[in-house]
């Protein structure tokens, strides 16, 4: 799948991934509340909600009742090797079959990041 036809919940789910995995919003840390966040997107909110109860749903934040959704303890490094994992799995292969197809070798590449 694209990132153009990904669900917008998913491209939003992604961006909040990314800031967990780079320390943007640390573990014990709040997430911006889903308006908040909804505004800073140009998002519709329940369209955050969705993003953000899939963190939930997957163990990466909790919920504290009248204050907000916090990053849990060890999601960054949970993120991370889910991210490692579905990279390997589904979007490697797609770049080695596109370098085999432009004739590219994995060495220009290497050579190619050295200059």
């Amino acid at each position: 799948m694209t990132q153009q036809s990904r669900p917008v919940y998913l491209k939003l789910r992604d961006l909040i991934a990314a800031a967990i995995i780079e320390g943007d919003y640390a573990e014990g840390e709040m997430l911006p509340s889903v308006r908040a966040f909804a505004a800073e997107q140009g998002a519709n909110p329940l369209t955050v909600a969705k993003a953000y109860q899939q963190f939930q749903s997957d163990g990466l934040v909790a919920v504290q009742r009248g204050v907000g959704m916090y990053v849990v303890h060890g999601a960054a490094e949970k993120l991370r090797q889910s991210e490692r994992t579905q990279f390997i799995a589904q979007e490697w292969p797609e770049i080695v079959a596109r370098m085999e197809r432009l004739g590219i070798a994995p060495a220009e590449l290497l050579d190619g990041a050295a200059a």
